[in-house]
């Protein structure tokens, strides 16, 4: 009897040992002092840039660590992936990123990773709107129409910017390029922030961004929005009109924000990682952030991640193609 005790005393013993030895990797990991790294391919003031850092007390809360964004722009974001590509699968570094990931392949002749095969698809996050805005001292038109005109009226005496070749800001001004059957030069740059300083100063005459990098100079009249990019408006800029409304029913392009990580994420941290974005995304205060800024919240799984990072892919390679845009 003793004997049966002393073994169910033991049995109970060992399987507590054995949960909590489960346990404890969890613990550590939700527990630790050590700060989260956010690598961002992006220059401060981007799109993302501004998403991830009104998100970041959030997702400081959710992931159990505070979250330390690390801005490292350079090659249209090729330099900022490289380094993510580069770090241990830990769960202590990630990125979030824009669709110019999806893109890079189909625009660079050679990269020093592969997408998506050296990362790991985590979720993709939501949309967000995108806006040819002008420089309202350069450029006289206030619609569509009359932009189309002035350009037509001026082949190549215009000239646009970008976040670097290849990204979705570079492929979008493209895409309305060849729709309005217009030309322009292009001029790329390391990142969106001197990108818009010149744009601001007249260095350049018109860009394609994302609409929380600039609603701040469209408000302030600094800057003139010509349309949206999307197919319908958005509630955080109601006045400004889409393209298609404004009768090229062929321009519809949006970007999309994602949260990476490095190749070899267990299945336990990416669900991990993927459940802390999931209540980030839910606090009351991002939601209000995130609709200030235009951008819609529709969190996919891990698995459609990965699946929607491939057809993506497939998907700009046309889209690349289509534009005429030459590898480089």
């Amino acid at each position: 009897m003793k004997h049966a005790v002393a073994q169910q005393v033991m049995t109970r013993r060992s399987t507590l040992c054995a949960l909590t030895s489960l346990a404890l990797p969890a613990m550590t990991w939700a527990q630790s002092d050590r700060p989260i790294k956010f690598i961002l391919p992006n220059a401060t003031g981007s799109g993302i840039d501004a998403i991830t850092r009104a998100a970041a007390p959030a997702l400081s809360k959710t992931l159990g660590g505070s979250v330390v964004i690390d801005n490292q722009a350079g090659a249209g974001g090729v330099v900022g992936l490289q380094a993510l590509s580069k770090t241990a699968p830990d769960g202590f570094t990630l990125s979030m990123v824009s669709n110019n990931v999806v893109i890079f392949p189909s625009v660079l002749k050679s990269l020093p990773f592969d997408m998506p095969g050296d990362f790991t698809p985590i979720a993709i996050v939501g949309s967000t709107p995108m806006v040819l805005v002008v420089n309202p001292q350069k450029i006289a038109a206030t619609n569509s129409r009359d932009f189309i005109a002035l350009l037509k009226a001026k082949p190549d005496g215009h000239n646009f910017g970008s976040g670097g070749t290849g990204t979705i800001l570079h492929l979008a001004a493209e895409m309305f390029i060849d729709e309005a059957n217009v030309t322009a030069r292009h001029i790329p740059y390391k990142g969106v922030g001197q990108m818009v300083t010149d744009l601001l100063g007249g260095q350049i005459d018109f860009a394609v961004l994302a609409l929380p990098s600039v609603q701040q100079h469209i408000k302030s009249g600094a800057l003139r929005a010509i349309g949206l990019c999307g197919d319908k408006r958005t509630a955080a800029a109601p006045d400004i009109p889409t393209f298609v409304e404004q009768g090229l029913s062929g321009f519809v392009t949006e970007g999309w924000f994602a949260v990476i990580g490095p190749k070899g994420l267990s299945a336990t941290q990416v669900k991990r990682i993927h459940e802390a974005v999931v209540a980030a995304f839910s606090d009351a205060a991002v939601k209000d952030s995130m609709a200030k800024q235009g951008n819609t919240i529709h969190i996919s799984s891990p698995e459609q991640a990965q699946k929607g990072f491939r057809s993506e892919l497939a998907k700009y390679a046309a889209l690349v193609k289509k534009a005429g845009i030459q590898p480089e």
